[in-house]
């Protein structure tokens, strides 16, 4: 009685057996337009219904298109990465960048689907931009990378618009904005140089000489250069002097044009060092590119390369925000849709409340975040079209930075979160979930990392003088204020309020204590920033006719965390004099650690 009892041996061994048609279900998503719910209420809410109704016919079709015939190209750009070869079978150096069918594919349908020209045909007057930036934020996952060569694209084609589209710059102009696929062109922005990140100013050593017909030829070494395949480029230089010297300095810095092959697919005075192996974005070509007397055209006044850049730099900024928005509501798609096939510990994970909890609060994130961007590209639109007012312009130019490094740290979270959802599989690269995760972490150093694009928000506020703060307060009172007659949104109404209060106290509490508090509070000030005003578009969008009990729980969440982190962190200490040193210490070690026992007990 006490023999173990024998398990029947099965008909055929386990390792043996077929495999089953599937072990796990794979999330399948539809047309991303038509389940989009958010953004349909969205754009139902805010265009005109003639603009609608053209709008909502095109994006459908083009949510098809995503799905049939978009998403396998993105595929094929992520198993064939472009390819450097330096010299041909006869030895001859001839720098070519070799990238696969599809991702020449890919640049053909951008100009089909208009996903530059849309922004500057102005078709639909100031609802243009943010139709073309829904179109962007569609198109953003299944691209196979080319949205950062269209970020870049729609960058140069603002310059030159800013500048009046000067004869000299129309044709560039003309196939940057074209739908043609055989005339469209994509731009590069070379601007990095050896020495590396954001501070152009100090690290830019590439120098312009001044030829008889009034061309310039540039010398340097442009050390990353997203897009080494694309048309032309915009990029800073220091124009040389009389007496052979330069101006250091961001005043020193010019800005100029140059097409990167000539007429016959010769490079234009350019050597191609190496392609970068990055950790994401492998689809795109990004290289290491030394310019050996480049042809260029001087395009910006003579040391204003910096100022004249900056509309590229708003637009790329704008579209890392699109790119992050659209990982993150990528990947809760198919979390969601897995929740729906997946059976663990006896019942589908939608049916388990921590697992569904989790996914609503990266849900909330995602909805946020979503409206911060709409809210940007509406008052983009606004100021094309010369229909913005000041506040307008203000809020804008401080939103801006603030949407840029916030929804960065935000795409990372979530998707890295939606990834555990999928438990070993999210870690498994042939299910495409990697590609997704190594192409979000880099939005938060593209285009200014969060603290430089933090100290970037408070200069918006010096330039200003203070009207910046004093219309982003005043743009998120009347938000509260169409909420305030909604009973289930009181709770938030209320949250809302003491967050503004408390930033208030900050800013008036911190402003009499130097740069440096201001400086150490940079991060955690920008933040509240970008909690706070998503907490008012959420608050407002839960208070229009005909929201859905989802839309007022995604603000009533939002409101109920912490809404103003940097008052928190004044109250604790974290910016005070002695803050700096105890910030090192605790880095870099003690500097004068105590000797021997005394003081000690």
């Amino acid at each position: 009685m006490w023999e173990k009892p024998r398990l029947e041996e099965p008909k055929t061994p386990l390792a043996r057996r077929e495999t089953e048609p599937l072990f796990q279900e794979q999330p399948e998503i539809g047309n991303q337009y038509l389940e989009d719910a958010l953004l349909r209420n969205y754009l139902k809410t805010h265009l005109p219904p003639q603009v609608l109704q053209e709008v909502n016919q095109d994006l459908e079709r083009f949510g098809n298109r995503l799905l049939t015939k978009i998403q396998p190209l993105a595929w094929e750009c992520e198993w064939n990465p472009p390819v450097f070869r330096p010299y041909d079978a006869w030895g001859q150096r001839v720098d070519r960048i070799i990238t696969c069918s599809a991702w020449r594919r890919m640049k053909e349908i951008a100009a089909e689907e208009g996903l530059i020209a849309e922004a500057y045909e102005r078709r639909y007057s100031n609802w243009s931009r943010m139709y073309q930036a829904v179109k962007l934020y569609l198109f953003s996952s299944s691209s196979g990378g080319f949205n950062c060569p269209l970020a870049m694209t729609d960058g140069a084609a603002k310059v030159i618009e800013s500048l009046g589209v000067p004869g000299s710059l129309k044709n560039a102009f003309d196939h940057l904005t074209s739908r043609d696929p055989k005339k469209f062109w994509t731009s590069g922005q070379w601007m990095t140089e050896r020495r590396g990140g954001s501070d152009v100013a100090n690290g830019t050593e590439t120098v312009a000489r001044k030829q008889p017909d009034g061309t310039y030829r540039l010398y340097g070494f442009k050390w990353f250069t997203s897009a080494a395949d694309s048309d032309m480029a915009l990029t800073l230089a220091r124009v040389v002097d009389a007496e052979g010297c330069v101006k250091q300095g961001s005043s020193g810095l010019s800005l100029f044009f140059l097409k990167v092959r000539d007429e016959e697919g010769k490079l234009n005075n350019i050597q191609v060092q190496r392609l970068k192996d990055k950790l994401g974005t492998r689809q795109m070509a990004t290289g290491e590119l030394w310019l050996n007397g480049a042809e260029a055209q001087l395009i910006s006044a003579e040391g204003r390369g910096v100022a004249s850049i900056s509309n590229m730099l708003n637009i790329t900024r704008i579209h890392n925000v699109i790119a992050a928005v659209a990982s993150m509501r990528r990947m809760m798609n198919l979390s969601r849709e897995y929740a729906r096939r997946r059976v663990a510990f006896g019942k589908l994970l939608k049916d388990h409340p921590l697992h569904v909890q989790t996914m609503a609060r990266m849900e909330v994130q995602t909805r946020g975040a979503f409206l911060l961007l709409m809210e940007i590209v509406r008052l983009l639109g606004l100021v094309e079209t010369d229909m913005a007012s000041e506040e307008d312009q203000h809020l804008l130019r401080l939103l801006v930075p603030v949407a840029k490094l916030y929804t960065g740290k935000q795409a990372s979270a979530v998707v890295i979160e939606a990834m555990e959802s999928f438990g070993g599989q999210g870690y498994m690269e042939d299910t495409g979930l990697p590609v997704v995760i190594r192409d979000t972490l880099v939005l938060s150093i593209w285009e200014g990392t969060t603290n430089v694009l933090s100290l970037d928000v408070l200069r918006s506020l010096t330039k200003s003088q203070g009207q910046a703060l004093a219309v982003f307060c005043s743009a998120v009172q009347k938000k509260l204020e169409l909420a305030a007659s909604t009973a289930e949104l009181g709770p938030a109404v209320k949250q809302m309020h003491d967050a503004i209060g408390r930033l208030a106290q900050f800013v008036q509490g911190a402003g009499s204590k130097g740069s440096v508090t201001m400086e150490l509070a940079a991060r955690d000030f920008s933040y509240s920033l970008a909690r706070i005003y998503a907490g008012a578009l959420l608050t407002e969008h839960a208070a229009r006719s005909g929201a859905a009990s989802t839309d007022i729980s995604a603000a009533r969440r939002w409101c109920s965390r912490e809404l103003c982190p940097v008052a928190v962190e004044l109250r604790s200490g974290s910016y005070e004099d002695g803050a700096v040193l105890a910030d090192s210490a605790l880095v870099f070690g003690d500097p004068d650690p105590p000797q021997g026992g005394e003081g000690q007990d």
